[in-house]
């Protein structure tokens, strides 16, 4: 998972990061960040799938999470 390299890579330039992903994918973010050395890293986790959704819809699930996410990045 990228994302979560990248995730790591900003948190360790002190670039307050999180992720979102669906839930097919957490078990394998989690597993990525603890072999990053950040066990428990935050995530937000999107109802899976999402690739189906029409652009509208998957803005009225993303807009469900705005409230997490910038209590991830502000934390």
């Amino acid at each position: 998972m990228c994302s979560v390299h990248d995730t790591v890579e900003f948190e360790k330039r002190g670039i307050p990061a999180t992720l979102f992903l669906t839930g097919a994918f957490t078990n394998a973010a989690i597993h990525q960040f603890r072999g990053k050395g950040m066990d428990g890293h935050p995530y937000i986790e999107l109802p899976h799938p999402v690739s189906n959704l029409t652009p509208d819809e998957m803005r009225a699930v993303t807009l469900r999470f705005v409230d997490d996410m910038v209590r991830q990045i502000t934390r």
